[in-house]
């Protein structure tokens, strides 16, 4: 299969619904007598949680668009947690893939589904591909991101200031240089959206390129972010050692862990022994810079087990 259509193909397998319940009869104890126009009881339906696809431009507005087919329109894919979970928080997830393709299960969905977990609600993110697409188009992919969530707060009820990005591998990549130029939107646009703000409020990167500041970029009011790797993977872990530093020296919030053992691309890290806590020390970085609220650890959601319990 050409690699052009595997993004497709993963986008595919989002849609849907992700878990469903339909109400059931009570069955009747054995030997019991039936009763003439008795009422059967049923267990009280539960609510199907759907994730559900918002495009980033509306088709026919997309810039820098060289198509108009699947690959030429960005969009968010939506996970929800349970409604009694939810805490007003959000994430943008951008899956790695080299950019000719996106790791929609390790660095999409186990993601996603883990910051359900946590009661925040989660907004996968398809970008343009290479070699069709360049930085500069996923830059703005990223940017317009971070305004669709904030246009649709209100709608969603979640907290416009508590939005966040984290970025896995190339999708770590993609967040580099966009956070150069992400901030105010445009007042005079006529696109409402294009109105709003384009920085998050946090960031994550995952074995995702970060180093220097980039030419113009400030970096004493760069939000709270969050940096993991694998030490032997040096093509990440050095640039975040030195985003760790720059940071550190510009007075901006930042932790950053290296695992002594391991390698790229480890996404959820469940079941690896080598880094099957990264997750619960985002959770806890999290917590310290008031993106969650404190108290107990979220149940661990362990990745490719089946149904949640």
């Amino acid at each position: 299969m050409a690699k052009s259509y595997i993004p497709v193909l993963a986008a595919l397998s989002l849609c849907g619904v992700l878990t469903a319940a339909d109400g059931t009869t009570a069955p009747a104890k054995p030997g019991a007598p039936a009763t003439s126009g008795a009422v059967k009881k049923t267990a009280p339906a539960v609510k199907p949680i759907v994730n559900y696809n918002i495009p980033l431009w509306t088709e026919g507005t997309v810039p820098l668009a060289k198509g108009n087919g699947p690959l030429d329109n960005p969009f968010l894919t939506v996970f929800e947690p349970p409604v009694g979970k939810r805490n007003g928080s959000s994430v943008i997830v951008a899956p790695g893939g080299s950019n000719i393709m996106l790791m929609y299960g390790a660095e999409g969905m186990d993601i996603a589904e883990q910051y359900n977990e946590w009661g925040v609600t989660a907004f996968v993110l398809t970008y343009r591909m290479s070699p069709t697409y360049g930085t500069d188009a996923r830059s703005l992919d990223g940017k317009r991101a971070v305004q669709i969530v904030r246009s649709r707060a209100a709608e969603m009820k979640l907290d416009p200031e508590k939005i966040g990005f984290i970025g896995f591998s190339a999708g770590g990549g993609l967040m580099r240089p966009f956070m150069a130029t992400a901030g105010p939107g445009d007042p005079n646009a006529t696109d409402a959206v294009a109105r709003l703000n384009s920085k998050p409020n946090y960031l994550a990167f995952v074995y995702g390129a970060a180093g220097r500041a980039m030419p113009g970029e400030s970096l004493k009011d760069y939000p709270p972010t969050f940096m993991v790797a694998s030490q032997a993977d040096t093509g990440q872990s050095l640039p975040a050692a030195q985003l760790f530093m720059d940071l550190t020296k510009a007075g901006a919030i930042a932790e950053l862990h290296l695992y002594e053992q391991g390698h790229h691309g480890f996404g959820s890290g469940f079941g690896a022994p080598e880094f099957e806590d990264w997750m619960p020390r985002l959770e806890h970085f999290l917590k310290m810079t008031g993106f969650l609220p404190t108290g107990k650890p979220a149940t661990v959601v362990a990745a490719n087990a089946g149904a949640k319990q």
